[in-house]
């Protein structure tokens, strides 16, 4: 739904409307859970991939609505987060914006607030984190900072909950009492305000109505920073093209005193502001004993002792995630077996007879038996793991160390997370591709992460590969994917038009993982796979017993033996599994032996792959299996987060690779 239409339902259940605004990494979203809870609904704007999160609490008697604002180290709308985060407030009209600021990085944190107060908005400051600023040796004169500022400013620690009911009880008294909490913004070097002030007398005089009923001051601001909405905004305007071209000239006029141009000189006053503000309100001891998270910090971002941890953490992850995984898998194949599927066959049979019907509906049991059986165990393990390495900031670790190589394949540091929990499953990790900037960065990373084995495609690697072949086999499939998911980012890389963008993000020490922040984040991202990848995978489970059960699979067989027998080299059956494993890409293994069974004389379904399959069409199916685009599910949110196109285009790009990868891999094994 429209984030407009979201935040008017928001609105009219609640007695006020607050906006949680910040920097990435501040806290933002361990005080948003504290506040919320679990009671999250999601919003996106058309066109944009990046999500505003609402939510309705009570406090105190009084329905409060929550809209948790994308983290953002500014509003210039240079990027979808900048760009949402604004428009949640041009456009949501929050009675109070929550703007978070981490103690421990103040000035940098307070561009974003002075932006807030530009536009008018009416704030109230959280200084979080306190408590690892004070163990740093940093001390902040709350009261100081409050009387600088010109707005209430509350000490909290999101983590813990401490501060966070004065910070909401003042929000509300700021939101009941506006007229005693006036937004006063800072003014700037004398020559700049008196430019601003000429060009906001005139919009004043001249525009009737200003965008989003902002400050003629604000909307000057926002005209000698060259900003895009504002600027189309009054090209569209009979009366605007007058008021750009003054804009122009007191633009021109700061750049030739100043030897810069008027948005770097804008930018480079609120930073002095900023930088001021914190001096003047912050001590900091001379001396003081490292931290351990600032000890551990240094030793995982040093190349020479941080690649080993991350090698180390990494094998790690992986062990637990299989491990882990394979006990609930067993558990869950034990619970879903014995208490469900097992007796609602036997009912369901008896009720309906052994026909089509009753068995295609088996067959969508069991399709929702898989998602517990496989896909579920695995990506709980994961996203508890991944929540803690986020939470602890190690994640932020390995993505300074991987920021390199991300840059050769068109990326930067950051979409080493979402390229990681693809491993869990690939449609969280598609939908995790918005934390980046570029629409560029989001079709190079689904690109690659579509080409990493997902939990299901390992489970046909392990059951197909390693069972049959080996383990050493199975490494080298994993390594040949390893070397495409490489070389698929180098020639995006330079077959794509523009460059990869910066690394910007908070070096904080390590924290102490928060267990509800943590169980917030596994439900969340639980939540999206069971919403949009466990429907189509029922569907797809239901859509393959019609077919199987009425014994059309059979006639598809022809048309395919050219292309699978002559140039993969295996059973036209195993292409047919192939296809079908489109539907539940997990399901294409234990599928092949259930075809082979209907059309290979000799094979039951006890049978394994090795009485009808050499071990070198074993290791060509299950590469093809590895590499083509993985499911309906991830295909579905490509087309949601990429657009028609280019989700059809990354996912004929895997198919034509798998194919040919197969048709090289036949041609080895021939002449081996």
């Amino acid at each position: 739904m429209h984030p407009l239409e979201e935040l008017e339902r928001l609105r009219s259940r609640a007695e006020f409307i607050f906006a949680l605004a910040g920097n990435p990494n501040v806290g933002k979203s361990t005080i948003f859970g504290r506040i919320t809870g679990m009671g999250v609904m999601t919003a996106n704007y058309p066109g944009m991939t990046v999500e505003l999160n609402l939510a309705l609490t009570e406090f105190e008697g009084r329905r409060l609505g929550i809209v948790d604002l994308p983290g953002t180290y500014a509003l210039g709308a240079v990027s979808e987060d900048q760009l949402v985060a604004r428009r949640g407030v041009l456009q949501g009209r929050p009675d109070v914006v929550i703007v978070i600021l981490d103690a421990n990085n103040l000035a940098r944190n307070l561009y974003l607030l002075l932006q807030f107060l530009d536009l008018g908005c009416p704030i109230v400051a959280a200084l979080n984190l306190v408590d690892q600023a004070e163990k740093s040796g940093i001390r902040t004169d709350v009261q100081l900072l409050s009387e600088y500022l010109g707005v209430p400013v509350v000490p909290t620690v999101g983590v813990r909950g401490d501060g966070l009911n004065k910070l909401i009880a003042q929000a509300v008294e700021v939101a009941e009492r506006r007229e005693e909490y006036p937004v006063i913004p800072f003014s700037y070097a004398m020559d700049i305000e008196s430019r601003l002030r000429r060009l906001a007398r005139r919009i004043q005089r001249e525009v009737e109505e200003t965008p989003y009923g902002i400050s003629p001051r604000a909307l000057a601001i926002l005209l000698l920073e060259e900003d895009r909405e504002f600027v189309e905004w009054m090209e569209e305007r009979e009366e605007g093209r007058g008021i750009l071209e003054f804009a122009r000239r007191l633009a021109a006029e700061i750049e030739r005193e100043h030897g810069e141009s008027a948005p770097v000189i804008l930018a480079r006053e609120r930073h002095g502001i900023a930088g001021s503000i914190a001096e003047g309100v912050q001590a900091r001891s001379e001396y003081r004993k490292p931290l351990w998270g600032e000890r551990l910090w240094e030793y995982t971002t040093s190349f020479k002792t941080g690649l080993p941890i991350m090698i180390l953490v990494m094998g790690a992850v992986f062990t637990v995630l299989f491990w882990g995984g394979g006990q609930l898998a067993s558990l869950f194949a034990r619970f879903w077996e014995n208490l469900v599927s097992g007796p609602l066959g036997r009912a369901l049979e008896s009720a309906l007879g052994a026909n089509l019907l009753s068995r295609t509906i088996i067959w969508g049991v069991d399709g929702l038996g898989a998602i517990l059986e496989i896909a579920l165990p695995y990506l709980l393990v994961f996203y508890v793991i991944l929540a803690a390495m986020e939470d602890s900031g190690y994640l932020n670790a390995v993505a300074f160390l991987t920021d390199r190589l991300m840059h050769r394949l068109g990326l930067h540091g950051r979409a080493v997370i979402p390229l990681i929990s693809a491993v869990g499953c690939n449609v969280p990790a598609v939908m995790g591709t918005r934390v980046l900037s570029t629409r560029r960065e989001r079709i190079i990373a689904c690109a690659l992460i579509v080409l990493v084995p997902c939990s299901a495609r390992v489970a046909v690697i392990m059951g197909g590969v390693a069972r049959f072949l080996g383990w050493p086999y199975a490494m080298l499939l994993f390594a040949i994917i390893i070397i495409l998911v490489l070389g698929a980012g180098l020639l995006l890389n330079r077959l794509l038009p523009g460059e990869s963008t910066g690394l910007v993000m908070e070096m904080f020490p390590f924290r102490v993982p928060s267990p509800a922040t943590m169980a917030k984040k596994t439900w969340l991202r639980i939540k999206d796979f069971l919403y949009i990848a466990a429907p189509l995978i029922v569907a797809g489970s239901v859509l393959l017993g019609i077919l199987y059960e009425s014994g059309w699979i059979e006639h598809l067989l022809g048309p395919l033996r050219p292309l699978t027998e002559w140039w993969l080299g295996i059973p036209a059956v195993a292409g047919l599994a192939l296809i079908l494993g489109f539907l539940r890409k997990e399901l294409a293994l234990a599928l092949l032996v259930v075809l082979a069974a209907r059309v290979i004389p000799g094979v039951t379904e006890s049978s394994t792959l090795l009485d009808f399959m050499t071990r070198g069409q074993v290791f060509t199916f299950v590469l093809v299996c590895a590499v083509y685009i993985p499911c309906v599910a991830t295909l579905a949110v490509l087309w949601r987060e990429l657009g028609a196109r280019d989700s059809l285009l990354v996912a004929a790009s895997t198919v034509l690779l798998a194919l040919l990868l197969g048709g090289l891999s036949h041609l080895v094994i021939a002449i081996l």
